[in-house]
């Protein structure tokens, strides 16, 4: 069931991690654990997993968590509609009095049917029940699961590498991170994001980098901000500032500063901003 051989992972074309980071989720691999990530929204969790499967050329499979989501979603669907809708109007090449044609596979039952390895992210479990959390661990202990309606086990052909992220909204029990390995990714200093910079804009020049990271930090310290901007907002206003052939990396140092929208989403938090800086 298991690969054992896997190349190390050491970071990907455009995602920068530190050593500890690295060497966790290579850890987490050769001991076969999932790995729960933890850190502010836009710190790269979601990214580190499209960023494993690109280094070790594994597939990636996503599993979004929902608030009102059952484990069974997760593992496999019973599509009674079509069946029903089949023997009905029977103009269909299935056979209808074969349940198992009308089985449809969740994206952990996607993970244990595959024919290789692959990399599973479940994103945003905080949302998810406990009784979700531990249930679906169980599954990834046993690497298998039930499915009642024909009565066959569907067991993981390969451990597949899995990736859990939280936004700690919501405590996960003992149990759940007890039979995980955690790691909390901060939330990128100047230095580690002039690194993540110069990797999406390798020919930016320096005075504009430096600049926008000023202002960028400066921004994220107004008081009361509801929703501070992350890297993903910081990518896409400097994106806008090179787009405007008018602008000058010296106007980021006047107090004017222009596309605030691109790092603020919310009226209030945009308003707070703008007045911090006189825009």
């Amino acid at each position: 069931m298991t690969e054992k051989n896997f190349h190390q992972f050491g970071g990907a074309s455009r995602y920068v991690l530190d050593d500890e980071l690295a060497k966790i989720v290579n850890v987490s691999m050769a001991l076969e654990m999932p790995l729960l990530l933890k850190g502010e929204p836009g710190t790269g969790k979601t990214m580190l997993a499209h960023a494993i499967a690109e280094s070790l050329e594994m597939p990636l499979l996503i599993l979004n968590v929902k608030s009102s989501m059952k484990l069974v979603e997760a593992l496999y669907h019973y599509d009674t509609l079509t069946r029903l809708n089949d023997s009905r109007f029977g103009d269909s090449s299935r056979d209808v009095s074969n349940i198992s044609e009308y089985i449809r596979m969740g994206k952990i039952g996607q993970a244990f049917v595959a024919d290789r390895r692959v990399v599973l992210l479940i994103d945003e479990i905080d949302k998810a029940d406990t009784d979700f959390q531990d249930d679906m661990l169980d599954v990834l202990d046993q690497m298998q699961f039930d499915v009642m309606e024909i009565d066959r086990t569907v067991k993981a052909r390969y451990r597949p590498v899995v990736i859990i992220t939280s936004n700690a909204k919501k405590d996960l029990s003992d149990p759940f991170l007890g039979r995980c390995n955690f790691h909390h990714i901060a939330f990128p200093d100047e230095e580690m994001m002039r690194r993540i910079i110069a990797v999406h804009f390798p020919d930016l020049s320096d005075d504009l980098a430096q600049a926008a990271i000023n202002a960028f930090y400066r921004l994220r310290q107004v008081e009361g901000v509801e929703k501070k901007p992350a890297t993903r907002e910081l990518l896409n206003w400097i994106r806008a500032l090179r787009a405007d052939p008018d602008f000058r990396a010296e106007a980021l140092s006047s107090g004017a500063l222009p596309y605030l929208g691109v790092l603020f989403k919310k009226s209030s938090d945009l308003e707070r901003a703008m007045a911090q800086d006189g825009a």
